[in-house]
């Protein structure tokens, strides 16, 4: 058996042995490995006599995943890290440093998608008789799913600050939830009998914002449809009784 597959046998075992019953996310250790390997060949730069690759990776999860990793965290990051070492040795390729692999979280990733960001830190000098290689395209984060192609991560733009309007009034939205309803207890009050005493909320997500029912008895339209829950975009109108307030960002 190959290094590579006795590495990929370790991981499998880690996976399906004492540690099982942790992993029920559809993000597995295998396939971080795998993935790691390919970003790593991908990412070469040649010097005058060596092809070094990055030496520090960044794997995002999303939330779920995250928290189905979180316990084991020290001990998959020292299997991955050994699995890229044995892997470069294995292909020749040269790395500054031994591979560090770190976890960090991604609200933009779906349960089961990860991304990989990889970088060379402390790239060779002429000092030690080596000329600095070129640099390649790194700093982009690539995300994988198991159900679509792989794709670059982009990120967007920051938005300005987003808004309620209505009722004569211009509501400055902040925090991450903000309540809607009759009760004086709620962040925006609306004076209107056909609306329940909590009645929705505004959740942020990142860059966005949704509005989500909270069971009211009359329920929540965004530009006239009702709805559970949606993603709000500049100038959608939400109804709760007979109020209607317009959602804008500046």
């Amino acid at each position: 058996m190959s290094v590579l597959r006795s590495l990929e046998a370790k991981l499998e075992a880690f996976v399906e042995g004492a540690f099982s019953r942790a992993f029920k996310s559809r993000v597995q250790p295998v396939e971080l490995a795998r993935k790691l390997a390919k970003e790593m060949e991908e990412s070469q730069v040649v010097s005058i006599s060596r092809t070094y690759v990055p030496n520090e990776y960044v794997v995002f999860l999303s939330p779920g995943d995250r928290e189905q990793f979180s316990s084991y965290e020290g001990a998959l990051k020292k299997e991955l890290s050994d699995y890229l070492l044995e892997h470069a040795r294995d292909e020749g390729l040269a790395l500054v440093t031994r591979p560090t692999v770190e976890f960090k979280t991604d609200d933009r990733l779906k349960l089961g998608e990860f991304g990989i960001q990889a970088h060379l830190i402390q790239p060779p000098d002429e000092d030690s008789g080596e000329v600095e290689p070129q640099q390649a395209d790194y700093g982009h984060t690539m995300v994988y799913s198991p159900d679509a192609e792989a794709r670059r991560l982009v990120e967007t733009p920051a938005m300005g600050r987003a808004l309620l309007v209505g009722d004569g009034r211009r509501t400055v939205l902040s925090g991450a939830r903000v309540v809607m309803g009759r009760s004086r207890d709620c962040d925006v009050v609306i004076d209107d009998p056909n609306v329940s005493r909590r009645h929705a909320e505004l959740r942020r997500q990142g860059d966005t914002w949704m509005v989500a029912d909270l069971g009211s008895t009359n329920g929540v339209k965004v530009n006239g449809r009702r709805v559970e829950h949606a993603v709000l975009k500049p100038g959608d109108e939400i109804t709760l009784g007979l109020s209607r307030l317009s959602f804008e960002q500046e």
